[in-house]
């Protein structure tokens, strides 16, 4: 098995006949996925999402694949292919798009709808569609690809051969083997085998459940819950999940119509999402079911039923402002019931028990996975993999999407099956494909892109750093005046602090050492403001470790007059 090296230097060519693949992300991390398969001069995609930012990433609103290394080489690329419309698979797309508009993307019909409405919010209506079923197959320049149905929390999943000159690459995308889906679309197992007769070069598989033993439940196992939770409730039900979970809003739809209730959307990106599936025939809602949230109050709360976003703890999400009592006009009453029908992300648990905890401190009854089955996984898991490796019977493996932990499980679980050649990479990481053995080249530059706001990759790890400083231990600001003619104070130190809990008098005792320090410098020669200010940093910052125990943010500045 081969592991990746932080010391890798830059891959060499690619030889002539070579296939070499570079994730740019969804390798070591639960998002952001991103794949480039070049060959012959020419570069395909496979995936272009993002991933939400971490409490330690202040001010991020999204994290983007770093595709940096191919910045120069976007002409290359013959088309983007979309395997599901989540967004940690096309929601990095758009961002992609503003470097290179006219990339063909390729992808199912909901996927491609999810996509379009997330390309017109960034004002790109002129792009190239190609809709694929599952069986279809397609060329773009060297890369002849076929589409195979797998089974997902999203309808319309795909997987994705690519056959090249140097052999053939099945690409799973996210999956599972519900055999019992509710849209009765399984993943075809039967393409997956004759895949593998035909031959199988590099097997790219979904490792975020590889951990967990055994198979997915089927969705259909939370239908039983889902009815107890509404023959129980006295009062409204709300259920928040993810915005793209068609399958889940359809069992909470049936649900509902058994028991009399009428439902409402909230949260912008339900409503959008749960338009277009039902535009598309995704999502079947029963006649006279749906009405507007803002209706609710008119109707009895044992009629109610609200679907809504902020299943994970979003901040700014409508559960998170039910559970603030700040919604505009849903409010939590004694008696009432919130589902989370979602698993938790790992990275979020803080923010949801901070919602739980809110909806509980109002009276509300919450249902969640930690004491009902209310969620299974869209994800493989090790019996699922094991399968798969049998039937296909690959050459060689590269475990894809997952954190380090589930990549190496799964790197186990393909070696158990007689996998010879497992290769284990992060992102930046390049893997050839030459004469039918795969493996570790080099590394290309790879870190986070970071969205804040309308900036896009101008925030850095050490802005972040300094926001996190801020938020933990606040600043000190120092203002000092040096006379240029007489090289002594002239004025202050004048000393502020914000976020520390300083005293202030306190500040007294440490003014005399700055100026000491000053005329010190400049007695030995320092007049440049910059060695000053450091002078100051450095006085102030041992003072306030010594004498506070804090490490604020320490901003002099020294004005010379």
């Amino acid at each position: 098995m081969s592991h990746p090296h932080p010391e890798l230097s830059t891959p060499p060519a690619l030889p002539k006949g070579g296939l070499r693949v570079t994730a740019f992300g969804g390798l070591g991390e639960v998002g952001r996925n991103m794949t480039a398969f070049e060959y012959d001069g020419r570069i395909l995609v496979v995936d272009c999402g993002v991933l939400f930012p971490e409490d330690h990433q202040p001010g991020v609103d999204l994290i983007l694949p770093d595709w940096s290394s191919i910045r120069d080489r976007l002409d290359d690329i013959e088309a983007l292919v979309l395997t599901h419309g989540h967004e940690d698979h096309i929601g990095a797309t758009p961002y992609l798009l503003r470097e290179r508009q006219d990339i063909p993307l390729v992808g199912s019909e909901l996927t491609l709808a999810l996509l379009d409405s997330k390309l017109r919010e960034h004002r790109l209506r002129e792009t190239v569609h190609h809709k694929v079923k599952e069986g279809q197959k397609l060329t773009f320049g060297p890369f002849e690809l076929e589409f195979v149905a797998v089974n997902h929390s999203i309808p319309d999943a795909l997987a994705v051969a690519i056959r090249t000159g140097a052999g053939m690459v099945l690409h799973t995308g996210d999956f599972k083997m519900d055999q019992l889906p509710l849209d009765g679309r399984i993943t075809d197992l039967r393409a997956f085998a004759r895949l593998g007769e035909e031959g199988v070069d590099l097997f790219l598989t979904d490792s975020t459940n590889a951990e967990t033993p055994g198979f997915t439940p089927s969705e259909k196992k939370i239908t039983p819950v889902i009815d107890q939770v509404f023959r129980e409730s006295q009062q409204r039900i709300i259920v928040a999940c993810f915005a793209s979970h068609v399958h889940r809003v359809q069992q909470v739809l049936d649900a509902a119509v058994a028991h009399r209730r009428k439902v409402a959307y909230v949260g912008r990106s339900m409503v959008r999402n749960m338009a277009i599936a039902r535009d598309l025939g995704y999502l079947k809602v029963p006649e006279g079911v749906l009405v507007e949230a803002k209706e609710l109050a008119t109707l009895p709360p044992e009629r109610v039923v609200l679907i809504s976003t902020g299943s994970q703890g979003e901040p700014m999400s409508a559960l998170s402002r039910i559970a603030q009592r700040n919604h505009n006009f849903v409010h939590i009453e004694e008696g009432d019931t919130v589902l989370l029908a979602s698993s938790l992300i790992p990275g979020n648990e803080n923010a949801v028990y901070r919602v739980i905890n809110g909806l509980a401190r109002w009276g509300a009854k919450v249902v969640h996975k930690g004491n009902a089955m209310v969620h299974v996984s869209g994800h493989a898991s090790a019996g699922e993999l094991l399968y798969c490796y049998n039937i296909v019977q690959p050459r060689n493996v590269l475990p894809v999407h997952g954190e380090i932990r589930h990549m190496l499980a799964n790197a186990d679980l393909a070696r158990a099956t007689g996998v010879e050649n497992v290769v284990i990479a992060e992102d930046g990481v390049v893997v050839d494909l030459v004469d039918g053995l795969a493996k570790i080249v080099g590394k290309v530059e790879c870190g986070n892109v970071f969205v804040d706001g309308s900036s896009v990759g101008d925030v850095t790890e050490s802005d972040l750093k300094d926001r996190r400083i801020l938020g933990e231990e606040g600043f000190i600001s120092i203002i000092v005046v040096v006379d240029s003619v007489s090289g002594k104070v002239a004025a202050g130190p004048e000393i502020h602090a914000r976020g520390n809990a300083l005293d202030h008098a306190s500040f007294d005792e440490i003014k005399q050492p700055i100026i000491n320090a000053l005329d010190q410098a400049i007695a030995d020669g320092n007049t440049d403001a910059y060695q000053l200010q450091q002078t100051v940093r450095r006085v102030v910052g041992r003072w306030v470790n010594t004498a506070h125990r804090r490490r604020p943010m320490i901003i002099p500045v020294v004005i010379e007059a």
